[in-house]
């Protein structure tokens, strides 16, 4: 199955009748409307997964400056694919993004999965160097 998965970087080809409710549900995504997250993955670098007969399965995406830094968000598999490499083959085909491929520092969070990403080079962050600001409300 994970031969005939297809990749595209097209914001267009993502279907966001998937990727709403699947994001509402997970630990990062609740609260979140379909409008914020529809303008999360236009403001940003997007990947998705598709079966050969265009049914999304996966998808993430990253901001970033292009060149410095990026940053990955909402990477999801459907459970129904789940277990196959699929996970680990979205987080290279972002990185491999054609506006991405050439940042030096990539970042990420994550309650999950960390064995993962540290098979792609991620270590845990620098503890009294990273800080961050969630404005409430």
């Amino acid at each position: 199955m994970v031969g005939s998965i297809q990749t595209s970087y097209r914001f267009e080809e993502l279907d966001f009748d998937v990727i709403v409710p699947a994001t509402q549900v997970s630990y990062w995504g609740q609260g979140r409307t379909r409008e914020g997250i529809i303008k999360s993955f236009r403001s940003s670098y997007p990947v998705g997964l598709y079966t050969k007969d265009g049914g999304q399965i996966g998808w993430a995406r990253a901001t970033s400056d292009t060149v410095y830094h990026a940053y990955i968000f909402d990477l999801q598999v459907i459970p129904a694919f789940r277990g196959q490499g699929l996970g680990r083959r979205l987080s290279e085909d972002l990185m491999a993004h054609p506006e991405l491929a050439n940042v030096t520092g990539w970042m990420l969070s994550t309650r999950a999965h960390h064995s993962l990403y540290r098979k792609l080079g991620f270590t845990d962050a620098e503890p009294g160097r990273y800080m961050s600001r969630v404005r409430s409300g």
